[in-house]
């Protein structure tokens, strides 16, 4: 849009634990429209990871929590072009855009995973999140390399 930005949609809260966040979650894990089929992925990983982690203290929605905090990057780079050359500038990710790129870095990591379901896809990439490992975790992991890495021309910022 060229002159006025859209109107933020509120999201109504999930069902079963009033959370706002569980609902963007399971709008990003949705296909095709089919959101009852993505909450009930969703209840049954946070199911899943329950049996998964019970030596924690923490309920399966904190763990949940935890994990996305876990692989949630600070920042990343934006190509710039200046005189001919493209250099990477490192850019700060503002907090909307930090929960949407860790809730799909989950979701792409758990659907590249093996495994019988989604449920137990998921639940899998979300402990491995939770313990600092597994696929999300490492893109995180390499975009701040790539950040530090060229942190030189940080004063390309636009």
């Amino acid at each position: 849009m060229r002159k006025t930005k859209p109107k933020k949609r509120i999201l109504l809260p999930d069902p079963k634990f009033n959370d706002t966040l569980v609902t963007r979650f399971v709008n990003d894990l949705m296909r095709d429209g089919k959101k009852s089929v993505a909450y009930a992925i969703f209840y049954d990983t946070l199911e899943i990871v329950e049996k998964r982690v019970k030596e924690t203290e923490l309920s399966p929605l904190e763990v949940w929590k935890k994990a996305l905090e876990n692989i949630t990057p600070a920042v990343e780079v934006k190509s710039r072009r200046v005189g001919g050359a493209t250099f990477q500038v490192p850019m700060e990710i503002r907090a909307e855009r930090k929960t949407a790129i860790s809730m799909k870095n989950l979701i792409l990591f758990a659907r590249k995973r093996s495994g019988k379901s989604m449920a137990d896809k998921l639940s899998a990439e979300i402990v491995a999140a939770f313990n600092n490992e597994g696929g999300a975790y490492k893109k995180k992991e390499d975009t701040h390399r790539m950040a530090e890495a060229n942190r030189a021309f940080a004063h390309f910022r636009f």
